[in-house]
């Protein structure tokens, strides 16, 4: 599971009508599943339940002209899930995205760097909190 980072960073999202076809924590869950060829173990290593992982890839492959994501169910031989062809060329894609977006306001952002908080004003005093 990735830890929060405070200061100002993007997070690039892909949006189809109200749902988020591919955001960073999805791209996160396509990788686990193309290195573990597991739903459940993906899911795991990004400390969210076998439910969670397959309401994330509901969302995807409904937002996709075919699915990104093919599973076989568990059993004597036992079950396994691959990135089907269009699956990995969306993530190849979407990292791409990623890495162009954050080449491209780099400047901007390390001028907004300057002028903000290195964390939001709540979280900081939650933090003193929960110090005490």
């Amino acid at each position: 599971m990735k830890s929060v980072s405070f200061g100002p960073t993007l997070r690039l999202r892909v949006l189809l009508g109200c749902e988020i076809a591919l955001g960073p924590g999805k791209a996160d869950l396509l990788e686990g599943i193309r290195e573990t060829g597991s739903i459940a173990a993906a899911g795991r290593r990004l400390g969210m339940s076998y439910k969670r992982a397959w309401m994330l890839l509901d969302t995807m492959n409904g937002c996709f002209s075919k699915p990104l994501v093919e599973a076989v169910k568990g059993g004597k031989s036992g079950g396994g899930a691959w990135l089907t062809a269009l699956g990995e060329e969306v993530l190849f894609r979407y990292r791409h995205m990623e890495k162009e977006t954050e080449r491209v306001v780099a400047g901007d952002l390390s001028r907004l760097k300057r002028v903000m908080r290195k964390a939001p004003r709540d979280a900081r005093r939650r933090n003193s909190v929960d110090k005490r």
